[in-house]
């Protein structure tokens, strides 16, 4: 079980030691770290190469000049706080290409223990649909969600005996993906060899299935993350899926951000005020074909107390290290895993967790720690899907469009020249220097249309528990409580316990006013007042399930 505190992407760098421990579990100041650390700007690994005269990827028109560009032979002194070339190369105009292809990587998938044991569930990487779901032996299994039949979706199928049965002819398929019945073939006739479907493989580790994307080339394990702090004796963590409504290069940006939280998320927490935005100062120490890593922290701090890694494909680590008061050394991590999930969109596997956890945090459910992490995403949704929106309508690199601080954006300037070096291998990206667009236009899966339908999808058997749950990614319902089985569990159980209190408060009424004794009236009129109370309380926690958080100085 995880502290309340643990939901923010970053340790504050703000947080003073007097404060009660329990209530600063990340952000207690760790043991001086040297910051003097060796800074490899450029691995030329086997396979890449340097390119010259960065073309425009949009058109063949002149590319307007950037923000940066602008300010070159100006009076001014912007370039001693704009973020600017990170290596002679780039300062050259000289643009590395790294041999990057993007199915040839583990995504993470969703967390073990929320995977259905009952249900196919239908995923998707960048715009491969997959459907995962565990066989009759509780193996983990995953195909193309498509029927070789009529491409109907498996993961709008069901389980029987283990096998994954299409719901529109009822084939079935057993775990290595053979089709093993088709109700439809005549009882002497043979399964056509081609009736199969594709096969991904999937493997678990710590707590997260991963998906390998690529059918040309084996699994490489070596590629599998695996994450040190995690595996330590005595570390605890809370973790949650989170579907957002944008770019998950949108949702990384975010993530690796710290300069946000005080603004955005001020109150929020107790050490997110923002009267304590302060300008940051970072130390990359280590740029690859494969990421960057480097340490951050306040700009008034003599050491930088807090370790980022960022890692293909979409593996973003903070963690933080300190020495309690017994002498003995602390470790806490906030491990963001983004999966793309098309245009527009992605998945987020969040996890916070420590070696040394605060008491009261055994004693808070988990789900309120994931309804305060919802919290925090609903109020940075509004900005990132308007810049989302931005990117795809300017269609140009982020050069010229941002103005990185150096005190702010370095991690965010540093991802977005990442992308320049490997984004030729993935499907669309927007990068520092270049960009790539997607082929086709994002395919909309809209909600059913009209009463009839939207009660229909209301239904349980649909995710939903209501008419208020049409099927859209901007409500906290579907964006996490379908993925969530404490979540689910709690809402449901919320839901019931309304029934039932609004039922006896009902029967109750009706008891007081049968009995003709002043004291059984005033006690059956108390027990209504408490049923009632009840019924309150369970309105107000299923409300907070399914209601996004709005800022009060916003007037509609």
């Amino acid at each position: 079980m995880a502290s309340p505190i643990l939901k923010f992407p970053f340790l504050s760098h703000t947080t003073s030691l007097s404060k009660p421990l329990a209530f600063y579990p990340l952000s207690l100041t760790p043991k001086p770290r040297k910051t003097s650390r060796p800074i490899h700007v450029k691995q030329q690994q086997q396979g890449s190469i340097k390119c010259h005269a960065v073309t425009d990827l949009t058109s063949g028109n002149t590319v307007p000049s950037s923000i940066e560009d602008q300010s070159k032979g100006e009076d001014n002194d912007d370039h001693l706080v704009l973020v600017g070339p990170s290596s002679e190369e780039e300062r050259r105009g000289e643009r590395e290409v790294a041999d990057y292809d993007w199915t040839e990587e583990w995504y993470p998938l969703y967390l073990t223990k929320d995977v259905p044991d009952d249900a196919p569930l239908g995923l998707t990487v960048f715009d491969k649909q997959v459907v995962l779901y565990k066989d009759g032996q509780g193996e983990l299994r995953c195909f193309e969600d498509r029927c070789p039949h009529r491409l109907a979706k498996l993961s709008e199928g069901q389980l029987i005996d283990g096998r994954l049965e299409c719901l529109y002819h009822g084939w079935q398929f057993e775990g290595e993906g053979n089709c093993v019945k088709i109700p439809q073939l005549p009882a002497n006739a043979k399964i056509p060899q081609s009736a199969c479907v594709k096969t991904y493989e999937v493997r678990e580790s710590q707590g997260v299935v991963w998906v390998w994307m690529s059918s040309k080339s084996q699994p490489n394990i070596n590629k599998l993350p695996w994450f040190e702090n995690f595996a330590r004796p005595g570390f605890k963590d809370s973790s949650a899926v989170h579907e957002l409504p944008y770019d998950h290069s949108i949702l990384l940006e975010n993530l690796m951000d710290p300069a946000h939280i005080p603004i955005s998320h001020d109150r929020t927490d107790l050490s997110a005020k923002r009267e304590n935005a302060q300008p940051l100062r970072f130390e990359v120490t280590e740029r690859t074909d494969r990421g960057f890593a480097g340490w951050w922290g306040g700009g008034d701090a003599q050491t930088l107390p807090n370790f980022l890694r960022f890692e293909a494909p979409c593996v973003l680590s903070n963690n933080r290290e300190f020495i309690d008061e017994k002498g003995v050394k602390q470790y806490f991590s906030g491990l963001f895993l983004c999966r793309p999930t098309g245009q527009g969109k992605s998945m987020l596997i969040v996890r916070f967790g420590g070696t040394a956890m605060p008491q009261i945090a055994n004693w808070i459910p988990e789900w309120f720690f994931h309804q305060r992490g919802c919290t925090v995403f609903e109020q940075d949704m509004g900005f990132l899907s308007s810049q989302n929106e931005v990117l795809m309508k300017e269609k140009v690199p982020t050069k010229k469009l941002y103005l990185n601080l150096r005190s702010s954006d370095t991690w965010v300037a540093e991802y977005r020249k990442w992308m320049d070096k490997t984004g030729h291998g993935m499907p669309y990206h927007f990068g520092h220097n270049t960009i790539s667009l997607p082929e086709l236009p994002a395919v909309v899966e809209h909600a059913p249309a009209g009463l009839v339908a939207g009660v229909s999808a209301s239904f349980p058997a649909k995710g939903g528990t209501g008419t208020m749950h049409a099927p859209n990614l901007a409500n906290r319902y579907f964006r996490h409580v379908i993925h969530c089985k404490g979540c689910s569990g709690a809402l449901k159980a919320f839901n019931t316990w309304k029934k039932a209190l609004s039922a006896i408060s009902l029967a109750l009424t009706a008891l007081a006013i049968l009995v003709s004794g002043r004291q059984w009236k005033a006690a059956l009129l108390v027990s209504t007042s408490l049923c009632l109370a009840g019924v309150y309380a369970c309105s107000t926690l299923i409300q907070m399930s399914t209601t996004n958080f709005i800022r009060t100085h916003r007037r509609f």
